[in-house]
């Protein structure tokens, strides 16, 4: 793969996106969305964890 690792992370991160927004395309169930979401939150590290909690807080607002 070409391109840094900031540039490889940001294809991931769009590829993840992707993903996620057609979970919510399959017949419009948003609870499909939240169970990806909710899986994906798992394999995260703790500071990690706490990042996008955060985050989640801060656009809550």
């Amino acid at each position: 793969m070409l391109g840094t690792d900031k540039s490889r992370g940001y294809c991931l991160e769009m590829i993840c996106a992707d993903f996620l927004a057609g979970a919510n395309l399959d017949g419009e169930n948003p609870e499909i969305l939240l169970n990806s979401v909710s899986r994906y939150y798992r394999f995260l590290p703790g500071e990690q964890r706490q990042a996008f909690l955060e985050n989640l807080r801060e656009k809550a607002s």
